[in-house]
């Protein structure tokens, strides 16, 4: 005789994502990779207060930088190409004071999660531009502005996190756009 009752499913809890179950160090080159979101903060020219220590961000990208994409032109070579490309390690990440308050590599490292507009959150490479995180159309080429003239171009937001109830509505916009597709 056969038994009426159906195999039951094995109820398995969701797999913790790979960036809060390993440490920096412990990631492949993919998941690495991944950790940046692409908003382009990290590209920025940066000044440093000699007595202070400070650091302040202007709105003038590395020369490599493709501010439409938001990408490095030449990625593989940029530390070659670029003296004063910095390379992003584990070993480095928390030396590194110029990181914005908004970077994945830097909230992993003090011990945060990820913002909901990071791609591995929110699914989405769009998310971070949308959430105006990036620097998509705020910026201009460093090939454009004489470093002498840079004290000029300061700007205060690459160092900030967005408020968050424009983080909110733009959150609740992205659900609707969704919704209506």
């Amino acid at each position: 005789m056969t038994s009426s009752r159906r195999p039951q499913p094995v109820s398995r809890a969701p797999a913790e994502p790979f960036w809060r179950t390993k440490t920096l160090a412990e990631m492949n080159e993919a998941e690495w990779e991944s950790l940046c979101d692409g908003c382009g903060r990290c590209c920025l020219n940066k000044l440093e207060d000699a007595d202070t220590g400070e650091i302040f961000f202007t709105d003038v990208a590395c020369r490599l930088f493709d501010a439409g994409a938001c990408r490095c032109t030449d990625y593989p070579n940029r530390h070659a190409r670029v003296a004063d490309c910095i390379p992003l390690t584990a070993e480095n990440v928390d030396e590194l004071t110029w990181l914005p308050p908004t970077c994945g590599y830097r909230l992993l490292a003090e011990g945060h999660d990820l913002y909901w507009w990071h791609p591995l959150i929110s699914g989405d490479r769009r998310s971070v531009h949308e959430a105006g995180i990036s620097v998509r159309g705020r910026v201009l080429s460093e090939a454009d502005v004489p470093e002498s003239e840079l004290e000029d171009y300061v700007v205060a937001w690459p160092g900030e996190i967005p408020d968050r109830q424009i983080a909110a509505a733009l959150r609740r916009n992205r659900r609707s756009r969704r919704r209506s597709k």
